[in-house]
């Protein structure tokens, strides 16, 4: 079952529990992968589906990070239930230490010496990593392992 034949059953199913929360959210998600299809003027595979949640997941984060600084805890739970909602249909992230790992093998692969290597062990791993591990982390990690 496709991501997108996923979201249709879970609207489906929402709407026959009467859960308006996650109704609300999985209407968010497939208009947000509707304006996509339009835009790109072809249905989504699951690829391109899970990188539009994948946005949508940081645009909330994001978020919930200013109104926790806010100081808006009336905003701040609706939108970490609104988070777990949209991780539902994520694939499971993978742990700092795995992402650590497979950025030391990928420096090690690749003779990465310095941060001029940058750019070339980023673009090794993201497309190993792509919708598994937040790209901040793996910017993160692989710069601490390109400056030891």
């Amino acid at each position: 079952m496709s991501l997108i034949d996923t979201l249709n059953a879970d609207l489906k199913s929402a709407m026959k529990a009467r859960d308006k929360a996650k109704l609300s959210v999985v209407r968010m998600l497939k208009a947000a992968v509707t304006n996509r299809q339009i835009k790109l003027g072809h249905d989504l595979n699951d690829q391109e589906a899970l990188a539009v949640l994948t946005s949508e997941l940081k645009q909330r984060k994001e978020s919930l990070a200013e109104f926790q600084k806010a100081g808006r805890d009336d905003l701040v739970t609706p939108l970490q239930q609104e988070i777990k909602i949209v991780e539902h249909y994520l694939p499971q992230q993978m742990t700092e230490a795995e992402v650590s790992g497979l950025v030391n093998k990928t420096v090690a692969s690749l003779n990465a010496t310095s941060t001029k290597d940058f750019g070339k062990v980023m673009q090794t791993l993201m497309p190993q990593v792509k919708g598994k591990a937040d790209g901040a982390l793996v910017n993160r990690l692989v710069k601490a392992a390109l400056t030891k």
